[in-house]
């Protein structure tokens, strides 16, 4: 598979030390003559490509297919194949059948069975619920830019493919992993939004849900900076520092904030704007603030926390500078990039064994036993993958600090154990067990370290200190297991000059450049709202994978470092591409963007319509449908264009416009509410979200994995823990008797109820 997901999917893969082989037909990878503005790069000039693909094909190997019979062989040959919706002439479940042990990874825009749909990031971040999402009443919501959904994908497709072939290798079955890239898209970019509405009992929603956050970006003297306070004590610290700690109780809901818009910002940007970015991110981190620059392209390479760190490396050819791979293991050097390759020349397959299946298909992961002492999304995000892949995760809080995602709960403060209510916690620990320790006593660190001795991975992603403080070395956790893989998530890395520092997914969306290309273009950046933190859990799961096959081949555990920040500058990598190769800085373009035009939302009488227009035969069958478009030039007339679209869509129902252009070829989506994702047909028909009872909150509604594999019939077996839920039966292994357990309940080292 070419393009963008087959690309980046391959490159974590080859990361990770696979050897991968491009199957190219005559006409080449569209990425191979791709730059942002158009396909400008002159094959003659320029025998490896556009800078974007020398990236995502550095050290991989290309072959030219002549017919299918050959590309059959290649496949054949392989560990894994990667396909795309275009494949319609490769017979996969005939390969499978033939080669019993091999790894197919289909990436689709709605899963096999779907067939080809005519789809691009834009129109299924409107299908998916996660347009809507984002914006301010009375603008039209504005999509997150720089194709994240596209990336997420393929670093999700990398994951299920190396979870796949890890099943392979133990059991000699492979299958297909079948990823829709839709489901992928409501995973990252919904916030859970349908469980939210379902537990509040909304109904009869008037128009989408969609927030401009705040505090977040703000303008300074200089440009602008970054804010997280999903906290009140960090909101509590930003009305301290702007000087008007009397503000914190008036406005400590988002929505006393959102209802006061004009009045609140007036307040906060009174002071932002008369104080240089950097006067401001010394003020707020000497306060424990959350806080960053906004970046872009050219910005990001001279932060200094990067420079010094070395996240950015130059191509192999120098000609332009790409964001390191995302994760690294302690004591190994990380790979040099390779060469892209030239163009495509005919070769035969290599013969290669195939090994007989010796049991039958199971859950990826089974047998493996996760320490899981993350908080918030991205930790918990990458053990959630890890725990429905079949390991068995047990995730460690405290009844004095809890896992601070259970605290969304609050809303529900008047309700028994409301900290079990937060359907982000609901979410995102389904499949795990729970357990409390209070680690800043001496027994709950002994107790800790015995549970670490009986596991096979240990992740956390607290600030590096904290583990530190605690006496939770990697020297330490080696001695009591010389097996383990110590999976690190720290927002910056275990070094440099912010190495201390907390982030969230807004301090990630805004270093990276992310927020810099998302918003109108009339207006300032504006935060994505979320993908940063699934994203990065992907890329940790897909690590921790990675590091347990090192175990396997060498015997010994690792030290894994995988940075919050890296993950989201590895699918902001375009960026800094086009700017250090071609001098082109990406900037906010609204709905519009490079990749596809005309792209837009268009009211429809019923709903709202999008459409993205991104080859020129979709342009012209959109001009046979819509007359007035004839003659125009797509890329050049844009405002005339979109009059002609929006009165176009008006005299039509949203479900006729969507059905008239995804029939002739032509990208189009109703923009779905997120809180309605559970009913989107095409989901139903995959049981992408399935139902699980919990204790406290009964039956609901959760997320699956995005993909179908082959041999698995259900991703979601149990719902997530209550607080403490398995105090007794995880200590037990340990060998805690039940008058221990008493004791240590007495004394609070463990619990089942928040305390202050």
């Amino acid at each position: 598979l070419g393009g963008l997901l087959g690309g980046y999917c391959s490159k974590m893969l080859r990361d990770a030390g696979a050897d991968v082989t491009l199957l190219e037909s005559a006409e080449g990878d569209a990425l191979r003559t791709w730059r942002v503005g158009g396909p400008h790069v002159d094959r003659d000039s320029d025998a490896e490509g556009g800078a974007l693909f020398r990236h995502l094909r550095a050290g991989q190997h290309a072959v030219l297919v002549a017919d299918d019979d050959q590309r059959r062989r290649w496949c054949a040959s392989a560990d894994c194949v990667i396909v795309g919706a275009d494949h319609t002439d490769l017979d996969i479940d005939g390969l499978r059948e033939a080669v019993p042990g091999l790894v197919i990874v289909s990436i689709t825009p709605y899963g096999r069975a779907a067939g080809p749909v005519p789809v691009t990031d834009f129109t299924l971040q409107a299908d998916a619920g996660g347009l809507a999402i984002r914006g301010r009443r009375g603008r039209d919501p504005y999509h997150a830019a720089g194709r994240t959904g596209d990336w997420f994908s393929a670093a999700m497709a990398a994951t299920a493919a190396a979870a796949a072939l890890r099943r392979a290798r133990a059991t000699g079955q492979g299958g297909i992993v079948d990823l829709s890239r839709a489901e992928c898209t409501t995973l990252a970019m919904t916030n859970y939004a349908s469980l939210m509405a379902d537990m509040r009992g909304e109904n009869g929603f008037k128009g989408p849900p969609a927030i401009t956050e705040t505090p977040a970006i703000e303008p300074t003297s200089d440009g602008f900076v970054v804010f997280t306070t999903n906290t009140f004590e960090q909101f509590s610290s930003f009305c301290l520092m702007i000087g008007r700690p009397e503000l914190a109780e008036r406005f400590a809901s988002s929505a006393s904030r959102q209802m006061a818009w004009d009045e609140w910002n007036d307040i906060v940007h009174s002071w932002t704007s008369t104080r240089t970015t950097a006067e401001i991110v010394d003020e707020a981190v000497a306060l424990r603030i959350p806080v960053a620059p906004v970046c872009n392209g050219a910005t990001s390479l001279e932060v200094d926390h990067f420079v010094e760190r070395d996240v950015f490396s130059r191509s192999a050819d120098g000609s332009f500078v790409a964001p390191r791979r995302p994760w690294s293991i302690h004591g190994e050097a990380m790979p040099a990039p390779g060469r892209s390759p030239e163009a495509a020349t005919v070769a035969d397959p290599p013969q290669r064994p195939q090994r007989a299946a010796v049991a039958e298909p199971s859950l990826p992961l089974a047998g493996v036993r996760v320490l899981d002492t993350t908080a918030w999304w991205a930790g918990p995000m990458s053990t959630w993958l890890l725990a429905t892949l079949g390991a068995e995760v047990i995730h460690v809080e405290s009844t004095s600090r809890p896992d601070g995602m259970r605290l969304v709960g609050g809303m529900f403060h008047d309700q028994p154990s409301w900290w079990d209510r937060s359907w982000f916690f609901l979410s995102v620990n389904t499949n795990k067990s729970a357990i409390t320790l209070d680690l800043t006593t001496e027994e709950g660190r002994d107790l800790y370290l015995r549970l670490v001795a009986d596991v096979d991975v240990v992740v956390e992603n607290y600030t590096p200190r904290v583990f530190d403080h605690f006496g939770f070395t990697w020297d330490a956790l080696r001695a009591a297991n010389p097996r383990l893989v110590f999976a690190r998530m720290p927002a910056f890395g275990l070094d440099g000059p912010w190495r201390d520092r907390s982030g969230f997914v807004q301090t990630m969306e805004s270093l990276s450049g992310l927020a810099w290309v998302t918003g109108h273009v009339d207006d300032q950046p504006r935060l994505q709202g979320g993908p940063c933190d699934p994203n990065a859990g992907v890329h940790a799961a897909f690590a921790i994978i990675a590091a347990l096959a090192r175990r396997d081949r060498t015997g010994d555990g690792a030290l894994v470092e995988i940075p919050m920040v890296e993950s989201a500058l590895n699918i902001a990598a375009e960026q800094v591409i086009e700017f250090s190769e071609y001098g082109t800085l990406l900037e906010r373009m609204g709905n519009r963007g490079p990749y596809a035009g005309p792209q837009g939302l268009y009211a429809c009488a019923d709903a709202t319509l999008a459409i993205s227009v991104a080859t020129d035969e979709q342009w012209a069958a959109l001009t046979g449908i819509v007359g007035d478009l004839s003659g125009r030039d797509r890329w050049r007339e844009p405002d005339g264009i979109d009059e002609t679209l929006g009165r176009w869509a008006n005299g039509r129902s949203a479900a006729e416009a969507v059905a008239a252009l995804t029939h002739a070829g032509v990208p189009a989506a109703v923009m779905r509410d997120p809180r309605r994702t559970p009913e989107h047909p095409r989901y139903r028909e995959r049981g992408f979200y399935e139902q699980v009872d919990h204790d406290v909150v009964g039956t609901q509604t959760v997320p699956g994995l995005p993909f179908r594999l082959t041999g698995i019939d259900r991703w979601v077996r149990r719902g997530a823990p209550t607080l403490g839920e398995h105090n007794a039966e995880v200590l037990a292994r340990i060998g805690i008797e039940p008058a221990r357990l008493a004791t240590l309940t007495s004394s609070g080292v463990i619990g089942t109820e928040i305390r202050s």
